[in-house]
C-alpha cells in the first residue's frame, strides 16, 4: 500500500508540469493563483519535494482538475465522465478529454449573444476540426464567411485567421478536435472496399 502512494504521489510532479504547460500558465502566474511560492512549484514539478494537501487543492482548483485527477486515483468503477465546465469570453468549454498533449476534444456552447458580434479573428499554433450539434455557426476563416448549419464540419489550420460565433439569435453547440502541435484529426468516411 505505502509502494502505491510512494508511487502516485512521485507521478504527481509530471502531471503538475504536464497540466501547467497546457494551459500555457507560467510558474508566477500559477503561484499568484495558488499562494504556492515559485521555487515550491519548481521543486513539486521536478519532483524534489512531494506535495501536501494543502498544496494539491489549490492546485487542483487552479488547473480546474479534481484531486483524483491530479493525483491519477485509481478508478471507483464508476464509468462515467464527469464533466468541468470552463467559461472564457461567454464560452463554455466542456473538456471531453483527460490526458495532457495531443488532439484535445471539446464540446463548445456559444451563446446567442455572439450572434451579431464584430469578428475578430486570431491566429495561433495548432489544427482544429469542428462539427455543429445544435444551432448554426458563422466561422470567420480568413477571406471566407461561412455559416454551418448541424452536422456540418471544417477543418482548418488555426495560423489562418479565424473566428466563430452564433450565426442567429440562438445558442450554437458545436464539438471541435484540436491540435496544438498541428495534429489532424483522421477521418474514415467509409470502411474500405474488399476484394
Amino acid at each position: 500500500m505505502d509502494d502505491d502512494i510512494d508511487q502516485a504521489l512521485d507521478a504527481v510532479g509530471p502531471r503538475l508540469r504536464a497540466l501547467r504547460r497546457q494551459r500555457e500558465v507560467t510558474l508566477a502566474d500559477l503561484s499568484a493563483a495558488t499562494g504556492i511560492s515559485v521555487s515550491t512549484l519548481s521543486r513539486l514539478e521536478s519532483g524534489g519535494r512531494r506535495p501536501t494537501l494543502e498544496q494539491l487543492l489549490p492546485l487542483a482548483r487552479a488547473h480546474g482538475v479534481t484531486l483524483d485527477e491530479l493525483v491519477d486515483a485509481p478508478p471507483t468503477g464508476d464509468p462515467r465522465i464527469h464533466l468541468r465546465p470552463v467559461v472564457r469570453h461567454g464560452m463554455t468549454m466542456l473538456p471531453l478529454t483527460r490526458r495532457a498533449g495531443g488532439i484535445q476534444a471539446y464540446k463548445l456552447v456559444l451563446p446567442a449573444d455572439s450572434h451579431g458580434r464584430e469578428p475578430t479573428p486570431q491566429t495561433h499554433e495548432g489544427y482544429e476540426w469542428l462539427y455543429v450539434l445544435n444551432g448554426r455557426l458563422r466561422l470567420v476563416l480568413g477571406e471566407h464567411d461561412l455559416v454551418l448549419s448541424p452536422g456540418e464540419a471544417a477543418e482548418f489550420d488555426t495560423r489562418v485567421p479565424h473566428w466563430f460565433g452564433a450565426a442567429d439569435p440562438e445558442p450554437v453547440e458545436f464539438l471541435s478536435l484540436f491540435g496544438k502541435q498541428g495534429e489532424r484529426a483522421h477521418l474514415r468516411a467509409r470502411p474500405t472496399a474488399k476484394p
